[in-house]
């Protein structure tokens, strides 16, 4: 199956010309992730050399005690945080569950954290395959009880504290909104879902027409699944799987973002129209030209850096 390079409807390229100057010749890639190997997925992540971001006012290392121990997190706080009383996410990293560190989300943790004026708490929680679910769950969910309890202490309002994340991020900040509001936890302002993986591989027409994207591809969302969650869909619940939740009512308002070409984009779209119709207050931006990572793409994609703009303004509204 090859990713189409025009959209057949409106004779227009499926790509920003910013983003098909990323995509290897002949619109491959250069090797499936599963053929990588963990190992070789992180790598190949943390290779990656991505321009400095945003000047923060400052940066802080610190660690929560979690459920399997010790969580390292980083403290960014942007020019436009106040020192005291300043809104926060809680911001949990992509990378399919099995790759992704401090190190290399640093620049988008950057970038949202000067996009939406607010203090970032960028959570280093522990991957699979070594640490199956629901390891990562549980870890998301005590950084957010870690930073309501140490409001104080790090110039942070307990009632303006948000969960955010990109890709698999997005879907255990998902997850940790549904947490929280199962067992009477922290009161979440709100949650901002970059592209969240909130289910595993479904027959949808955007995993149809992109499954082979250069991007992301159906085999790979197989692969990472199944190496965090396991091989059997039986199991799934609603936090490793938030597309699974029974009742999406009284959760946090959510902002989601997700690129036209990316083969996640009817699940994301399909889990917002729940959280509308469940009455919570829902925002869906789906950018044309993007593929799913987009927002990790901002150094070069012009459009990309628009999108973390419009959807750290939003953010930045709702938090005020």
């Amino acid at each position: 199956m090859a990713t189409p390079t025009y959209n057949p409807a409106v004779e227009q390229p499926i790509w920003d010309p910013d983003v098909a100057a990323l995509i290897p010749p002949r619109g491959g890639r250069s090797g499936s992730l599963r053929a990588a190997g963990v190992e070789g997925a992180r790598r190949m992540l943390e290779s990656i050399e991505r321009p400095a971001g945003p000047r923060m006012r400052s940066i802080h290392d610190a660690t929560a005690e979690g459920p399997h121990g010790p969580i390292p997190l980083r403290i960014y706080r942007p020019p436009a945080a106040p020192p005291e009383n300043a809104p926060a996410l809680v911001w949990t990293h992509g990378g399919g569950m099995i790759m992704g560190s401090l190190h290399s989300f640093d620049r988008l943790a950057r970038d949202i954290a000067d996009a939406t004026g607010s203090v970032v708490c960028n959570v280093d929680y522990r991957l699979a395959p070594e640490h199956r679910y629901p390891v990562a769950n549980e870890e998301a969910y005590a950084a957010l009880c870690w930073l309501v309890d140490n409001a104080a202490a790090w110039g942070v309002d307990p009632d303006r504290i948000g969960v955010g994340g990109d890709s698999a991020g997005g879907s255990l900040a998902a997850a940790t909104a549904l947490r929280s509001r199962d067992q009477n936890g922290p009161a979440i302002a709100q949650q901002v879902l970059f592209y969240p993986g909130i289910e595993r591989r479904t027959d949808r027409p955007s995993m149809r027409e992109f499954g082979d994207s250069p991007f992301l591809t159906a085999d790979d969302i197989d692969w990472m699944k199944n190496l965090y969650l396991g091989d059997d869909p039986g199991t799934d619940d609603a936090y490793g799987v938030p597309a699974l939740a029974d009742s999406l009512a009284s959760l946090p308002p959510a902002v989601l973002a997700v690129g036209y070409g990316d083969p996640l984009r009817d699940a994301v779209e399909a889990y917002g129209d729940r959280l509308r119709a469940a009455g919570v207050p829902t925002a869906q931006l789906r950018y044309p030209g993007m593929g799913h990572g987009f927002a990790m793409q901002a150094p070069s994609v012009a459009r990309a850096r628009a999108a973390i703009s419009e959807v750290g303004a939003l953010v930045a509204a709702r938090f005020r």
